[in-house]
């Protein structure tokens, strides 16, 4: 799919139907004669636009003949039935030196939406170094916005967990743990794409671009610290609540072999009774039925305060 979008004398934000100077081009998991079309209208070099097409791209920086690609990580929910189960896709940004923005992913880009959609502050697509910078911040704040959402859902499962016997919620949260290697392993990246980009020597870096820049820097680094500090919670959390979930399940097995014992006691007796076992006076009572079933509830009751004792009922 592809979208052309560029911005009036008065930044109005709109979507155009050609290629014109200055456009920014957006690319959403285009096929091979997209990328060959744009590559030849737009005079970019086809080897960078087809190496977006591997979702195992790692962030980066690379220079072609006229043009600049810039990857960097972004977060995308896997599969929905599980809670914040999220791998990272690769979002190639391409600098054409003929004016060009190029946007080029797999997977449609969420954090593009806001640009779409008039929601960044001082959006310009003719400020090409600008409109680089702002994509990275979006990026580390969507990655913080999941990271909180994450450590959020983490909070309500403690209270769960502290109960529970199911694997499911173990799962659950080793689901997560799974992300946040992700998470920490894309951000590392992005931030070595970020110290590069800093130091002005990829595209120009303006003077009201610094502070900008300083901000992405920043909340990239926070959304790192973010992600090990809850990595190293869920992997205590994991091994802790496996073993409670192995005490949980020892506990209600015992509770059961204790309660299988008290009620094997009635039915003993009542073994030995129907064994034709002669009882002397006693059988030959009327209430002997009577205090047979007492005699058995008496020692039931006495064998399960034995058991309680032992802390096995």
């Amino acid at each position: 799919m592809i979208n052309i979008y560029t911005t009036d004398s008065n930044r109005k934000f709109k979507e155009l139907k050609n290629l014109q100077k200055g456009c920014w081009i957006d690319l959403i998991n285009p096929s091979n004669e997209e990328i060959n079309d744009i590559s030849e209208k737009t005079n970019t070099d086809l080897d960078l636009l087809m190496k977006l097409t591997d979702d195992e791209e790692l962030p980066r920086i690379e220079v072609g003949d006229n043009a600049t690609l810039i990857v960097v990580d972004t977060p995308y929910i896997t599969d929905t039935r599980y809670k914040h189960k999220y791998n990272t896709d690769p979002l190639g940004i391409i600098i054409n030196n003929d004016g060009y923005f190029i946007t080029i992913s797999l997977k449609k880009q969420a954090l593009l939406n806001d640009f779409k959609n008039n929601r960044v502050k001082d959006f310009d697509i003719k400020k090409k170094t600008k409109f680089v910078i702002q994509i990275l911040l979006k990026t580390a704040g969507i990655y913080q916005k999941e990271l909180t959402s994450i450590n959020n859902y983490i909070n309500k499962k403690e209270k769960t967990l502290y109960k529970s016997t199911d694997n499911k919620e173990l799962i659950d949260l080793l689901n997560i743990e799974k992300t946040l290697v992700y998470f920490s392993t894309s951000l590392k990246a992005n931030d070595v794409v970020l110290e590069k980009l800093s130091k002005g020597n990829v595209i120009p870096m303006y003077e009201e671009d610094r502070d900008l820049m300083e901000d992405a820097m920043i909340e990239n680094k926070q959304a790192i610290e973010m992600a090990n500090i809850y990595r190293e919670i869920l992997t205590s959390m994991t091994d802790t609540y496996a073993t409670i979930i192995s005490n949980n399940l020892n506990d209600v097995m015992k509770f059961l072999a204790g309660i299988t014992i008290v009620f094997s006691i009635p039915t003993m007796v009542a073994s030995f009774i129907g064994m034709n076992v002669p009882l002397g006076k006693m059988g030959a009572s009327s209430y002997s039925f009577i205090l047979l079933i007492i005699f058995s509830f008496v020692l039931s009751i006495i064998i399960a305060i034995i058991l309680k004792k032992k802390n096995m009922l």
